[in-house]
């Protein structure tokens, strides 16, 4: 038999090196090559063991899955049909037509973020509303008693009658045998599990955790889902560096992977998909931490952006971005202060800093600020990652009114793009940003020239500007 052999695996790119090295010679990460032990003996079927109740002799599965003409095959089948858990922010994100929202059945997700975000609340809130749809749910929880899970799910119904769930089934187990076993039994559409790093293999000597664990466990819940039909839910932790933990393995191994942004101590909550096989990755679902749970913010930053805006207040501009299909309202805010020439800051929170480093040389090049010896700060309010080009003109507008202490008329928002020649270039979805905006109370908007029809949109007012020059007027 051969011997089992040691190599070690990069935490951030998956790539195996032979020996150890500080530096990854695939990625360029330091310190990320871990010790993995790799058993050939292990490796040549992996649904042995917590999934061999699913193991079919070679005859019986190429008579139960045979290979056909892709022209022969029935695209809204079963493996197309999705699962809507009736939180619209949560389906959105999972993908699919507006109509047809949701997790896709027989599909591995993984849900990431920082410890006290919200990904079991959600979850939760996600199995609940499934079994109330008639669905029967299996949520493994790993790190949590069942009574815990039970204590958690009362503080989340606020009814005076608390609703009985009865298709939701709690399983507090950390051993892949035994969650395989009650899987089996109980056939359910969706399963949940509570986190991966603490699911063990009791036939692989590592602990709960490790690399080796955390490849064949997954891989062994991958299959069960692709060949039961079950759709399988993980949860996965971040390491101090805010990456998922273990290799970038499991990312691979799933067809979609959620991730939650947002800052624990602070209300509002972003999920988005970083990965998805069945539906785009640009759209985001918003919520809000309460004491109930998580609940649904589909106007998210905006609301807080129309609160905010009765005040003129210089350094603070709202622009309508697009993340996917929908608008949403954000507060970019910028701040100068004295700095050093020569060590001048640059800091960004919720957007990009080499974009911020190009509007702040377009300032100086062609709108005569001088911001070498100024440190500049910029961030988005609410949590919101902002990706959206059509953002610079309000960003930029942020940065020369902090610096002027100027401040934009009230209700006034500001959308487009700008060149590197101090031009403001049009953006696109133009209709429905200005749609979004008179919905939330906004009554003028600054766009670029080319976009500025006066018929366009009634209630508000549209000023046109082909230059950065002409939009840094507005500002009073």
């Amino acid at each position: 038999m051969a011997k089992p052999r040691t190599v070690f695996l990069c935490r951030a790119c998956g790539g195996t090196q032979t020996r150890w090295m500080g530096k990854c010679p695939d990625c360029g990460t330091w310190e990320s090559l871990d010790r993995h032990t790799v058993d050939p003996a292990a490796e040549k079927d992996p649904q042995r063991g917590a999934v061999a109740w699913l193991a079919q002799d070679e005859q019986g599965a190429a008579a139960a899955n045979p290979a056909r003409p892709l022209s022969e095959i029935d695209s809204d089948g079963q493996s197309a049909a999705r699962l809507r858990s009736g939180i619209p922010e949560f389906d959105r994100v999972l993908g699919g037509a507006d109509d047809a929202r949701g997790v896709v059945a027989g599909s591995a997700v993984l849900v990431g973020g920082e410890p006290g975000i919200g990904k079991s609340t959600l979850l939760l809130q996600a199995g609940r509303a499934w079994a109330d749809q008639g669905s029967r749910v299996l949520y493994v929880s790993s790190e949590e008693s069942a009574e815990q899970v039970k204590m958690r799910s009362a503080r989340l119904d606020h009814r005076e009658s608390p609703r009985e769930h009865d298709n939701l089934y709690v399983l507090a187990e950390t051993n892949l045998s035994r969650i395989a076993e009650q899987a089996r039994r109980l056939q359910p559409a969706v399963l949940i599990v509570d986190s991966i790093q603490m699911v063990y293999r009791s036939d692989i000597p590592a602990g709960a955790g490790s690399v080796t664990q955390l490849r064949r466990c997954c891989t062994d819940l991958v299959t069960l889902a692709k060949l039961t039909g079950t759709a399988v839910i993980l949860v996965g932790h971040v390491t101090k560096d805010g990456m998922l933990a273990g290799p970038r393995l499991l990312e691979h191994l799933v067809d979609a992977v959620l991730w939650f942004e947002g800052d624990r101590y602070h209300a509002h909550r972003v999920v988005r998909a970083v990965k998805n096989r069945f539906g785009t990755t640009l759209e985001i679902g918003l919520f809000e931490m309460t004491s109930q749970g998580l609940k649904e913010a589909p106007e998210g930053a905006g609301v807080a952006a129309v609160e905010g805006s009765t005040k003129p207040r210089p350094g603070s501009i709202v622009c309508p971005v697009m993340t996917g299909t929908r608008c949403v309202l954000v507060e970019l805010q910028a701040l100068t202060a004295t700095g050093f020439l020569g060590a001048a800051k640059r800091k960004c929170s919720g957007v990009d800093a080499n974009r911020v480093a190009m509007l702040i040389a377009v300032l100086e090049q062609h709108a005569g600020l001088r911001l070498a010896d100024r440190d500049v700060f910029a961030s988005s309010v609410g949590g919101l990652r902002i990706v959206d080009p059509g953002s610079d003109l309000a960003l930029l507008l942020a940065i020369a009114g902090s610096h002027y202490k100027r401040a934009a008329a009230p209700a006034t928002c500001a959308v487009g793009e700008v060149g590197l020649g101090g031009e403001v270039r049009p953006v696109g979805h133009m209709d429905q940003r200005l749609a979004e905006a008179v919905r939330l109370g906004y009554t003028r908007v600054i766009v670029p020239a080319t976009d500025a029809r006066p018929a366009r949109r009634p209630g508000i007012e549209i000023i046109g500007a082909s230059t950065i020059d002409r939009a840094i007027e507005e500002l009073g």
